[in-house]
């Protein structure tokens, strides 16, 4: 038996995703897994030494990754929605340009969507839960939002604008093409391909297991809820575990080479061989 480190986050999708393999009911005799759970950016950076067998990074930072093969499965697809630009203004568009925004890690794939949308503007790093309270306190004029901030940053009445969604504005672009926003990758260094095909069976047969025991899976998935509201954390997962997190199939693997076209056409980065199980 292999063990292998497997990295993820602390966000509910992630752990529905896993919730199969946590609970015992999926397994395979090829595997002991040692589970690494870091926020996203920690992972690409953790990615970016190669310490771990398989993770779950930002689609933006596999540009940056070596000896690292995309899986099939596990990804996190917006379909016509994504992060989202919040202020307490109603911001115009070279208003928007003109701010310092809040954003939750330069590798993030909701990073470089914003690059692609605005082209170069004024950012201010901070960890993505600290954002709505830095755009609230003025300690920034806009923020980046991802994961369940995207659907919870006015639920208290806050009276922030939604003045740009990402989601929106890659459907137009692309003509309806998934955004793509999360992956996961194995090294083909640690690991042999007949290993990451098993694995990626593995982590299949796990993503169906939740979306067949939804309720369990979802309870599962609550002690990484942040506080959030159950009928929340169901919506929030259901946006991003859907068919393509099951396998993303040609169609997905499309949107992940489109982003990357669009950002090496705009000279926002250069990316190597992109190389999917």
């Amino acid at each position: 038996m292999n063990e292998i480190t497997l990295g993820h986050t602390p966000d509910a999708d992630d752990a529905f995703m896993f919730y199969g393999i946590a609970s015992g009911k999926v397994n395979s005799p090829e595997f002991r897994i040692r589970h690494v759970i870091e926020d996203i950016e920690t992972l690409n950076k953790r990615a970016l030494k190669q310490e771990l067998d398989v993770t779950a990074v930002s689609a933006h930072a596999y540009a940056y990754l070596k000896d690292y093969v995309i899986l099939r499965s596990g990804g996190s697809f917006g379909l016509n929605y994504g992060p989202i630009v919040i202020s307490k203004r109603k911001l115009s568009y070279p208003q928007l340009i003109n701010s310092t925004i809040a954003i939750p890690g330069r590798m993030t794939s909701a990073n470089l969507l914003l690059n692609l949308a605005l082209g170069k503007f004024q950012e201010k790093e901070m960890p993505f839960h600290l954002i709505v309270e830095a755009v609230l306190s003025d300690k920034v004029e806009a923020g980046l939002l991802i994961h369940e901030a995207q659907i919870t940053y006015d639920h208290n009445n806050s009276r922030l604008y939604k003045v740009l969604d990402l989601g929106e504005w890659w459907a137009k672009k692309v003509d309806g093409l998934p955004l793509p926003l999360g992956i996961n990758v194995a090294s083909s260094k640690s690991m042999t391909l007949r290993q990451i095909k098993k694995f990626d069976e593995l982590f299949r047969d796990s993503i169906l297991y939740g979306l067949k025991n939804i309720d369990a899976a979802v309870d599962y998935s609550m002690k990484y809820g942040r506080g959030q509201q159950k009928n929340v954390i169901t919506k929030f997962i259901k946006m991003y575990v859907n068919n393509l997190t099951v396998d993303m199939g040609e169609v997905g693997k499309r949107s992940i080479e489109k982003i990357f076209l669009m950002a090496n056409a705009n000279g926002i980065l250069k990316t190597n061989t992109i190389n999917f199980v």
